[in-house]
């Protein structure tokens, strides 16, 4: 066996030499029944000691690569059933792809959207929240309580970087009916779903790398992968989600260093990438060896329609991390979020978030954690599910009663938003304007793409608001859009660089 350590590296040596063996072996070089070197025989010749090897033959066999024999030694398992006949698929070498990040700065236009929280005289249609008057609060009262009875102060203390066991422990099998089988080690919690975004472009992307994104997508993504230095190929969607014909030229050509999707509900069209598409997406990202960020926080969330597997959930290769979080159901102030990915990248991760942040909030994962084993979260599922469906049909409602000729909508499965197109002549800058005097928010559809977008688009959010204040916030939309389409047309963006919210 070829192996090299590096010893100046911060992975441990332990879990370098795992980590070496198992890409030997699930690159087909070290074939079914080969017997391993006996452990003080590969410590003298790595320079190691041997109970550095023996800790590293015990991750092997942990995570299911060899069998250990008493009097005969330690030999390679085969693939797993499910493996078999696909072929040999080359593994990612995770501890080659990580790379220090560089400091991070707030987006300004999450900062704008949050900041419309507390603007009583505005009809927010901009941001991405629940419903705050449907939040369990009195079964958060009742859990605070008796956490603060059974474990005192155990519950405002540290935790692991990588989570509370419990609470990661209680995060699989949250994902088991998403189709998604993993281990607690496999789980790093984070503090929601844009710190996991962060870690991972500190941890796997350098200044110039590029990225393949979905036009259009989540701009708190572009943003962060924008701070990283990041350069950014879009591509683009149609109904059924990422073209993945194009994606395949761009990766023959550019060979980007991650692709980024939100398969499910995407953010902001709402669309869903078709199962045959997912599978090719995952066929293309093995054959040019690019790991798929896999951004999935809308997937419960469905109103109708069946359920496609996530990416996770077909990936056989260690291929895809995913990112999730509570935000969209359960306490978006609790900020709890999560990544589910090989171990190797988890590990990585987790040395990130340390210097981020040490852990995410110890409270809010025995909470939440709470909510998940107690059957609580479920039946909140079920409530916010049929509510937000009956806020998504009034807005829809609403638009074919009172949109002007030429504006366009979509009618989502799931998720939050409503996706709407609307004629060139009216610019963004002067809808925003007109939009801010009747006080009445948007998100406009241009943060969402690379580049300058073909069409006018807007981001109308149907959940954080009552059906009431869905319709009145439409009806001002409307009037704002028709002054604008009554005034001059303007090629020009407000002062100060990203376009006002209100």
């Amino acid at each position: 066996m070829d192996l090299r350590i590096n010893r100046k590296s911060p992975v441990p040596l332990y879990l370098q030499i795992s980590g070496a063996i198992q890409g030997l072996i699930l690159a087909g070089r070290l074939p079914d029944g080969f017997l391993l070197p006996p452990e003080r025989r590969l410590a003298d010749s790595l320079g190691v000691n041997r109970t550095t090897v023996v800790n590293a033959y015990q991750q092997l066999k942990a995570d299911g690569f060899v069998a250990a024999h008493v009097g005969r030694g330690t030999s390679v398992l085969g693939p797993r059933p499910e493996e078999r006949g696909a072929g040999p698929v080359q593994p990612l070498p995770w501890l080659q792809l990580a790379r220090d990040g560089a400091a991070r700065e707030p987006d300004p236009l999450v900062r704008d959207l949050l900041a419309l929280t507390e603007r009583k005289d505005v009809i927010s249609l901009a941001v991405g929240l629940p419903a705050p008057e449907l939040l369990p609060i009195e079964a958060l009262g009742r859990i605070h309580r008796r956490l603060l009875a059974e474990r005192g102060a155990e519950i405002f203390l540290h935790s692991p970087t990588e989570g509370v066991t419990a609470f990661r422990e209680a995060v699989c099998r949250h994902m088991v009916s998403r189709g998604i089988q993993c281990g607690a080690s496999e789980v790093l919690i984070t503090s929601g779903s844009q710190q996991a975004l962060d870690l991972v472009a500190r941890t796997y992307l350098a200044p110039g790398d590029a990225v393949a994104v979905e036009e259009p997508s989540y701009f708190g993504a572009l943003a962060t992968f924008r701070v990283a230095q990041a350069r950014l190929l879009g591509v683009p969607c149609d109904g059924d989600g990422m073209r993945t014909d194009l994606l395949e030229n761009l990766l023959a050509r550019q060979r980007p260093r991650l692709i980024y999707t939100l398969p499910t509900f995407q953010n902001p069209s709402g669309s869903v990438l078709s199962l045959e598409r997912r599978r090719r997406l995952l066929e293309l990202a093995y054959r040019y060896q690019v790991p798929v960020l896999e951004d999935d926080p809308y997937s419960d969330l469905r109103y109708g329609g069946d359920a496609v597997p996530s990416l996770k959930a077909l990936d056989r290769n260690g291929y895809v991390i995913y990112l999730s979080s509570f935000s969209k159901i359960l306490f978006p102030g609790l900020r709890l979020g999560w990544i589910a990915a090989p171990r190797q990248a988890v590990r990585q991760l987790a040395l990130t978030k340390q210097l981020v942040d040490l852990h995410s909030s110890t409270l809010g994962q025995w909470m939440v954690e709470r909510f998940i084993s107690e059957g609580l979260f479920s039946r909140h599922l079920e409530a916010v599910r049929a509510e937000y469906a009956r806020r998504r049909d009034a807005m829809v409602e609403a638009l074919q009663s009172e949109a002007p000729e030429g504006f366009t909508w979509s009618r989502p499965e799931g998720g939050f938003y409503v996706w709407c197109s609307f004629p060139e002549r009216v610019s963004q800058s002067a809808l925003l304007q007109k939009a801010a005097e009747e006080h009445v928010a948007f998100l406009p559809g241009n943060a969402s793409f690379v580049g300058e977008p073909e069409r006018n688009h807007l981001r109308l959010n149907f959940t954080y608001c009552a059906p009431d204040q869905i319709r009145e916030g439409v009806s001002r939309l409307v009037r704002a859009y028709r002054a604008a389409a009554a005034g001059p047309r303007s090629h020009e963006r407000p002062a100060g660089g990203t376009p006002p919210i209100v």
